[in-house]
């Protein structure tokens, strides 16, 4: 287990910043794992790393279910189930709500071009057609079979935390995608695991007092796969920056 810095943390130097903006830049959605196991005491050390996130009031809301092995089979082959019953029948999707609106239901510009763009890239790096339904439910189905990756973990929070746990969280998260980087791993971060929070929390054994928040694929990256080679666009920061002086 790592151990915590033993300097102050106010007088702890960077000594190289290259790395760390490496392990930002280089954080992408990896859509294909190789086979390798990744070893627990790894994954500890990534959620201890992870576990510094800052929280307000230093709640630290975060509850995280690592799968592996036959629990996390078990839990894809029931997941793909459904996911396929739910193609085969929409009007089941009232069995499937989100506990939180992850979208906007009313999408405008320039955000639905974003999600348009996204989208559109990476089918067409999988060859995948505009109106090619069952390619297209099979691509997102892998999203439930945590693409292959060796590890899934399962993030969720208590419902009785307020909205700004949520933001919270996604600071958790994004470290433990950089922690993952500095030990060569990879990762996707997954919304798509939400709506199945009922079969989810039967196989991870979380509580009716809590709320799922995401799911995540974690191992290491398939350089060979096409769809890794898939990269999405940044907006230059001038854009979203507004200077006041």
């Amino acid at each position: 287990m790592m151990k915590e810095l033993t300097t102050p943390q106010v007088s702890t130097l960077i000594s190289d910043s290259h790395s760390v903006d490496a392990a930002i830049l280089s954080r992408f959605s990896a859509r294909a794992y190789t086979k390798a196991a990744v070893a627990r005491s790894v994954l500890e050390e990534i959620l201890q790393v992870a576990a510094r996130a800052p929280s307000g009031t230093n709640t630290q809301p975060w509850n995280v279910y690592v799968v592996q092995g036959a629990t996390k089979d078990n839990l894809v082959n029931e997941v793909c189930e459904a996911h396929n019953a739910l193609a085969a029948d929409p009007s089941l999707a009232t069995n499937y709500a989100e506990e939180y609106d992850y979208y906007p239901k009313n999408w405008v510009s320039p955000y639905i071009d974003r999600r348009r763009e996204c989208g559109f890239g990476l089918y067409g790096v999988l060859g995948i057609a505009k109106g090619e339904k069952e390619k297209m439910h099979q691509q997102q189905q892998q999203n439930f079979r945590f693409f292959d990756a060796p590890v899934g973990l399962i993030f969720t929070v208590e419902k009785v935390m307020g909205r700004g746990s949520l933001l919270d969280y996604g600071m958790f998260l994004q470290s433990i995608m950089l922690a993952a980087r500095a030990r060569g791993l990879h990762t996707c971060p997954q919304a798509a695991w939400n709506i199945f929070s009922k079969i989810i929390f039967k196989h991870v054994g979380a509580k009716d007092t809590e709320m799922m928040v995401c799911g995540m694929s974690l191992g290491y990256a398939d350089e060979t796969a096409i769809v890794n080679t898939f990269k999405t666009t940044r907006v230059d920061s001038a854009s979203f920056t507004h200077w006041v002086e």
